[in-house]
């Protein structure tokens, strides 16, 4: 979740009179990007609020899992946040929001929309998915037979740009048969990298089920969507074990290096774990190194993150890129 979708969040889960004064202290700019993602709120989840504002979570249980969002909500917001100099914002809000190809189905139940995708072609369905947000790319793709996956992801994978008439003419079909409204505009969609996001939130067993089908007719395809699954960043959602295992795996010259372009949480995880005296040792390697190009800090970066997946195949890590907890069995 992003810092602006964070934002939504906690301004949605608080009485609208209260998050009208908080955003009336923002900047213009601040209040129409924030707005945006109110707009695009469908709902929220209890567990999305505790994450977000654990203590307002606990203070205000009955907020939770309520529908906050929508387009209505956030130009409500605006206008009682900006009052007479809200129509601007409120415009920019309006068009940003509408002009988002397939935006009507973020008001729709994912399984109802894998009820009216399902029959339709892989190209089709790829163009629908790539412009939906990844979680509701991963269930309904999950939703499809596994050959139908594998063919929407590789033509997912494939797809640049796309032309607005042929999005037109695929919106227009779905509205019709939906009664929804949209607007479409020329944007690149799809690429390997929406792959990498579905997969992300997808279930494990829908994940290593594609990735095995896809990996016997495109091997070189499966490296590059597991590079762009888990990135260096991810690493501070490992357990102190699962970092000590890595530790032993990476020199202090390669951690030296990539920590200068990391989050001081991921930072503060890596020298949790570490002796006082090699943790010491560490941040004197990385003043002594000075200001390092940052196209030098990604290529370490990228060097232990490809550890992290040698680590997976050997079973020594595991990856839990959904965030699941993966059931025992005996």
């Amino acid at each position: 979740m992003t810092d602006l979708q964070k934002a939504a969040v906690l301004l949605t889960s608080l009485p609208e009179e209260d998050a009208a004064t908080v955003m009336g202290r923002l900047e213009g700019k601040q209040v129409e990007l924030v707005s945006i993602e109110i707009a695009r709120l469908k709902s929220i989840t209890a567990h999305e609020q505790e994450q977000v504002i654990l203590e307002f979570a606990e203070s205000n249980p009955g907020m939770a899992g309520t529908d906050a969002g929508g387009l209505d909500r956030a130009k409500s917001l605006v206008q009682k946040a900006l009052g007479k100099n809200a129509t601007h914002t409120l415009d920019n809000i309006r068009h940003s929001f509408e002009a988002v190809p397939f935006s009507f189905l973020r008001q729709v139940d994912n399984q109802n929309i894998l009820t009216y995708i399902i029959d339709e072609h892989p190209q089709t369905i790829a163009l629908i998915l790539s412009h939906l947000p990844a979680a509701a790319g991963a269930e309904i793709l999950a939703g499809l037979v596994p050959e139908r996956q594998l063919q929407v992801v590789q033509r997912i994978s494939s797809m640049g740009q796309t032309s607005p008439e042929i999005i037109e003419q695929v919106e227009h079909g779905l509205e019709k048969r939906m009664s929804s409204l949209m607007s479409q505009s020329f944007k690149n969609t799809g690429g390997v990298g929406a792959v990498a996001e579905m997969l992300n939130v997808s279930d494990r067993a829908t994940e290593r089920s594609l990735l095995e089908n896809l990996s016997q007719e495109d091997p070189d395809l499966v490296e590059e969507i597991r590079r762009l699954m888990f990135v260096f960043e991810d690493i501070g959602k490992f357990n102190d074990k699962d970092i000590q295992t890595l530790r032993k795996n990476v020199e202090n010259s390669q951690w030296a290096t990539a920590l200068k372009g990391a989050s001081s949480d991921l930072k503060e995880k890596i020298f949790g774990n570490m002796s006082q005296r090699a943790g010491e040792m560490l941040k004197e390697e990385m003043e002594f190194s000075g200001a390092v190009k940052l196209s030098v800090v990604e290529g370490k970066q990228q060097e232990i993150v490809d550890i992290v997946r040698r680590l997976e195949d050997t079973g020594e890590l595991e990856l839990d890129a959904g965030g699941e907890e993966e059931q025992l069995v005996q």
